[in-house]
């Protein structure tokens, strides 16, 4: 698993700094099968999808349910019912929700600017390694993920779509 957007060629040094950040977490974590950082409106930033790691004289394959995409669009979900559920309970923020199924677990974790950290991790990663890698990216990112930062990793990412 590859972390991936543009590439570094003409992105900030911000931009380059937050996919520094994503692949350190990729490659220290065992277990993790997709990364996503996704915006407060739902939107992919950054990503560790499997998928594009492919050269276009390749066939794409089918993505695996749990690539970053689909990551993306199961965390916004999770991030939005979460803050609801807090919200109607008066418990304050979100800080980290986890899903845990039988073949996988979701994490899901706050970036200060509402922004969400997601990850999608084998049955036998070690929760509390994950959790403190997440919490490690979280607290790198969550300063210098500003609105113009937001900007430049949107179009990034759709770029290479």
């Amino acid at each position: 698993m590859t972390a991936t957007g543009t590439g570094t060629f003409g992105l900030s040094s911000e931009a380059r700094n937050l996919q520094w950040l994503l692949r350190n977490l990729v490659e220290e974590v065992p277990g993790l099968l997709s990364v996503a950082v996704v915006s407060s409106d739902g939107l992919l930033l950054l990503s560790s999808d499997p998928d594009q790691r492919h050269t276009r004289t390749e066939p794409r394959p089918e993505g695996p349910r749990g690539s970053s995409a689909d990551l993306a669009t199961i965390v916004s979900g999770i991030g939005s019912l979460t803050h609801g559920a807090a919200r109607l309970m008066d418990g304050g923020g979100v800080k980290q929700t986890v899903v845990a199924m039988e073949e996988g677990s979701v994490f899901v974790m706050a970036i200060s600017d509402g922004s969400l950290l997601g990850v999608h991790a084998t049955p036998d990663c070690d929760v509390s390694v994950v959790a403190y890698h997440m919490a490690l990216f979280v607290g790198r990112a969550g300063h210098v993920l500003t609105p113009e930062l937001r900007s430049e990793l949107r179009q990034s990412m759709e770029a290479v779509q």
